[in-house]
């Protein structure tokens, strides 16, 4: 009987050995998204946001995703500004790496270093992020001009729902509304995930204001020369009708999970897709559809540098987004489908700024109609999706319905994340948060009753 025993210890000790060596040289696919995941996200919360690695590893990571998450452990190295992650804490390590301006990409250790040389001049372009004036009203400054029957409407937590962390409501041009969730304020950036994609958009109307894009123009790729894909008009990207194939389901290893956590070229993994559709024929939202564009437009730039400096310059300083940090792959493409963070005030300014359609202060940024085009309905979605990327329907609520104006539309983001821009209500609302969709909040109520709590 000993003997047996000794012999099933034995080949326990041998057989866990193989597992470990395996998981250690060989790991499963969904082990290195899993880890590329939580390293990007906790990077971007510790240098960005300035939060606890634990907490965002815990709260951000962990709670709200996949099962196998629990098992991830990070490490900080705050001096070489990383992050890694491994789960079970050895196995299919992820590491990201920030660089100031241009917060956190997943990269290997090759990766860094190209990242890193990539990116040197334009750092010295980006500026140094700092405090709007709580003395001074918003936008110019922070200071809020509270309307009480709104802020009333935004404290309410059921209205707010589960993982709020900032609410903020723009009308007339003023700030009249905001609130926040424990550890968060006025100077946090916060992530907006698919939110990003209408900023995407707004950065090819400025080249195209610019004279070097066009909606129409066709051809957009050498690699596609000779084929269908050659038809694929710019207009068509934008408006989430291209054709070309890909798989937007998360909690797998699926093509945009591949794309953001395993490809460093995320722009050229989305330009070898295939067609499974004609061009113009089919909606089909698509993460990949967004990083392409990225792709694009900072191509109409000769020097890369000079692209990389470009949002800040043209975009946000303008603005006076002085939080707003969008994030590059580790080719440095910025990931223009999902990594933007900014204060709420600052997603507030953007908002404003579209609201304004496309001008600030008076000074004309985008071409004049661009924000009407970007709301116009596609006919491909069946008119729940713009042609500028974004929505024009949220949780089944159309524009024109209910008591939500005809002119009404949306930017929506993963976990919660939604801006309400009514044009003719000179409304704007954010909310921002961790509310994965399974808690089955409805962001419209919030939304209706801010309508009606308008004098």
């Amino acid at each position: 009987m000993k003997r047996l025993l000794k012999t099933i210890a034995g080949a326990m000790v041998v057989g866990l050995a193989g597992v470990v060596g395996w998981l250690a040289l060989f790991p499963p696919e969904l082990l290195k998204v899993g880890d590329g995941y939580a390293a990007k996200i906790v990077c971007s919360n510790v240098f960005l946001a300035k939060r606890d690695p634990q907490a965002v590893l815990a709260e951000d990571v962990q709670a709200p995703g996949h099962p196998l998450l629990k098992f991830v452990r990070v490490s900080v190295d705050r001096e070489e500004e990383s992050v890694t992650a491994r789960i079970f804490g050895f196995a299919a390590p992820g590491r990201a790496v920030h660089r100031p301006g241009f917060g956190c990409t997943n990269v290997d250790e090759s990766g860094a270093q190209a990242l890193a040389a990539s990116a040197t001049e334009a750092e010295a372009e980006t500026g140094v992020s700092r405090v709007h004036d709580g003395a001074i009203g918003w936008p110019d400054g922070s200071k809020a001009d509270i309307e009480p029957a709104i802020q009333r409407v935004i404290e309410d937590s059921d209205l707010a729902g589960p993982g709020i962390r900032a609410i903020a409501v723009v009308r007339d041009g003023r700030l009249v509304g905001e609130t926040y969730g424990p550890g968060f304020d006025r100077d946090t950036p916060l992530l907006g995930w698919s939110m990003t994609k209408s900023v995407t958009a707004a950065l090819i109307g400025l080249r195209i204001g610019e004279g070097k894009m066009d909606v129409d123009r066709s051809e957009l790729l050498p690699a596609w020369s000779g084929d269908d894909r050659s038809r694929i008009k710019l207009a068509d990207l934008l408006a989430m009708q291209s054709g070309l194939a890909f798989n937007e389901d998360y909690g797998d290893v699926t093509d945009v999970t591949r794309m953001l956590y395993l490809e460093s070229d995320m722009g050229g993994f989305v330009a070898s897709k295939q067609l499974d559709a004609q061009p113009g024929q089919k909606f089909r939202y698509s993460s990949g559809t967004s990083n392409l564009l990225s792709q694009l437009w900072m191509r109409t730039f000769d020097d890369p540098a000079e692209a990389l400096a470009y949002p800040r310059k043209a975009l946000f300083a303008p603005l006076g987004m002085t939080s707003a940090v969008m994030e590059t792959d580790a080719s440095g493409t910025f990931v223009g489908s999902s990594y933007m963070y900014a204060t709420a005030q600052d997603w507030a300014r953007f908002a404003q700024f579209l609201l304004d359609d496309g001008s600030w202060n008076g000074r004309r940024i985008l071409p004049e109609g661009y924000v009407s085009f970007m709301r116009t309905p596609s006919a491909a979605s069946g008119g729940d999706y713009g042609a500028g990327q974004v929505w024009l329907q949220e949780n089944g609520i159309r524009a024109g319905t209910g008591n939500f104006p005809a002119d009404t539309f949306w930017m929506l983001g993963h976990d919660g994340q939604a801006i309400m821009l009514v044009p003719s209500l000179r409304l704007a609302v954010v909310r921002l948060g961790l509310t994965p969709s399974r808690t089955g909040y409805d962001v419209q109520k919030l939304n209706a009753k801010i309508i009606e709590a308008l004098d």
